[in-house]
């Protein structure tokens, strides 16, 4: 399979190098960009509709779903976020996973839509595909990326620090919407016969919403969301990524000066080749490689902002002082609500994307036959990345001063470079590290969506491995596209998709949430009886 994802690209660079030619000549990628915005434009324009509150404060409306479902689920748990935090900690270093040892069983899993989850019973040689840690680290591959780096500069700019204060409470209220989703992934997944796991909310919505009488419309809002994974996994998961990292690549390799200047068709096509040979693995490939990338990732990124910080320890009080103070002004809500909730969660699939639902499809991988423990797992990634990584990102801006309104109209990659000369003013080396971590921030990134995509488009069009080749060929060739042209309303059209992806989602989770409380009640009297 290899040798013909090989011979696949050979085919295509003369078509490519023939393609950003034409493109210089005569911005053919431009005149495609402006038919396909001019036909898909309603359904952004809907997607991103702002409800104006004032002159100067709009909010996309999609994130009230988001923010009260989250403070929702808060409540309806209890504090789940919370009072399950130590518990979620010690899952992950594998305190608990005698839980899950088991008899030998005789099948696995079950056609969907099948009986009320028999598939989440562990099986021998057929209980999932992946750790805890590997499930967790394969989620946050494609959650800790650009908009932990260009979403915050961006969102601090446009509504100053006080922002920083709203961007942590909305990552942890994020929390108990991911802890929801990820526990009903593991419940309704289905286990191939191979051991092959297949989740997600196209499994949960069709299964879990006919045992609640509504099959009907658990089944169109299953074939919605498979619709958008698909096409947020070519755009916001695949083609934004490997664009964004192509142009910080170029930059600091001498700008338009640079060897690659006019040749992102090439940086694609070598990303494509590794991530090819990536996502051919399938699951388990993937998260062999995030399970070493992302911890590595966000150390590195984390250790270089604290060391500013600290450089610049002096400035610690006052950064925390125009934090709490700019909160509750109303440039700071504004910056929350719109710079944070929307810059950092659109340019990186929602920062955390607790909500959207596409984690789970990362999460219902695991090895576990308690549904809530990998909710519990799934808990710890917005405090990873929006507490903990994106909150580094906005105190490093702040305290070097490159927090102001006139960078609030910066784009993507004019945001990372911010970030970059922020860092760069305590570490005069640390550009070039950054630059290599965004490569592998978009590297991540790409191979966690490929599989999100590729999941929707199993659900949609069979399990075959014709289709399933047929979705990783096609994923490749938008990654060499991707870097390659200039393609803003597509890129925009499959952000709509991927916010998009919250509505049948977010449905499901309030429908079944009594569902996952009784997961949740299980799991934890498991835990105090100390047995299965």
């Amino acid at each position: 399979m290899r040798k013909y994802l090989l011979s696949i690209f050979t085919l295509i660079i003369p078509f490519l190098t023939f393609a950003q030619e034409t493109a210089e000549e005569v911005g053919i990628d431009q005149k495609i960009d402006q038919v396909f915005g001019d036909l898909t434009g309603w359904f952004v324009t809907a997607v991103f509709y702002k409800i104006p509150f004032s002159d100067t404060v709009q909010v996309y409306w999609v994130l009230f779903p988001l923010i009260l479902g989250a403070l929702y689920f808060t409540v309806y748990y209890k504090l789940i976020n919370f009072t399950g935090f130590l518990t979620s900690v010690n899952i992950v270093r594998g305190k608990y996973d005698d839980l899950d040892h088991h008899e030998s069983l005789v099948g696995a899993g079950d056609s969907t839509p099948g009986g009320d989850a028999i598939e989440t019973i562990a099986i021998e040689g057929h209980d999932g595909e992946v750790s805890h840690f590997q499930a967790l680290t394969a989620a946050l591959s494609a959650t800790v990326g650009l908009g932990n780096i260009a979403g915050v500069a961006i969102a601090v700019s446009i509504g100053g620090a006080g922002a920083t204060f709203w961007m942590i409470i909305a990552g942890f209220l994020g929390m108990a919407s991911k802890f929801v989703e990820c526990t009903l992934g593991v419940k309704y997944r289905d286990i191939a016969e191979d051991g092959t796991v297949y989740g997600g909310p196209m499994y949960y919505l069709t299964k879990g919403l006919k045992s609640k009488g509504l099959e009907k419309l658990g089944k169109v809002l299953a074939a919605l969301f498979a619709v958008f994974v698909i096409g947020g996994s070519f755009g916001g998961g695949n083609m934004f990524q490997v664009n964004q990292a192509f142009q910080l690549v170029e930059n600091i390799t001498g700008g338009s000066e640079s060897f690659l200047h006019g040749r992102g068709w090439l940086f694609g096509l070598v990303m494509a080749v590794f991530v090819g040979i990536v996502i051919i693995g399938g699951i388990k490939k993937i998260a062999k490689v995030t399970d070493k990338i992302v911890p590595f990732m966000v150390v590195i990124y984390v250790a270089a902002s604290l060391f500013v910080i600290f450089a610049n320890y002096t400035m610690i009080g006052d950064a925390f002082a125009q934090i709490f103070n700019g909160a509750f002004s109303p440039e700071g809500v504004a910056g929350g609500a719109i710079g944070v909730l929307v810059q950092g969660f659109r340019r990186a699939a929602f920062s955390n994307e607790a909500g959207v639902g596409s984690a789970s499809i990362a999460h219902s991988a695991v090895k576990t036959k308690y549904p809530a423990s990998e909710g519990m797992v799934a808990l710890l990634e917005p405090f990873i990345d929006t507490v903990v990584v994106c909150t580094m990102t906005a105190l490093v801006l702040i305290i070097t001063g490159n927090v102001t309104a006139e960078n609030a109209s910066l784009n993507d990659a004019q945001a990372i470079l911010l970030t970059s000369g922020a860092f760069e003013s305590a570490i005069s080396w640390f550009p070039y590290v950054l630059t290599i971590a965004v490569v592998l921030f978009a590297f991540s990134t790409m191979i966690s969506w490929s599989y999100y995509g590729f999941q929707g488009w199993a659900y949609l069009f069979g399990r075959t491995k014709k289709m399933e080749y047929t979705y990783k060929l096609l994923f490749c060739v938008f990654v060499v596209i991707g870097a390659a042209a200039s393609l803003g309303s597509v890129i925009g059209f499959s952000d709509a998709m991927i916010f998009a992806m919250m509505v049948p989602n977010m449905i499901g989770l309030v429908i079944l949430a009594p569902k996952v409380k009784k997961e949740l009640n299980k799991y934890m009297s498991a835990i105090k009886e100390g047995k299965s």
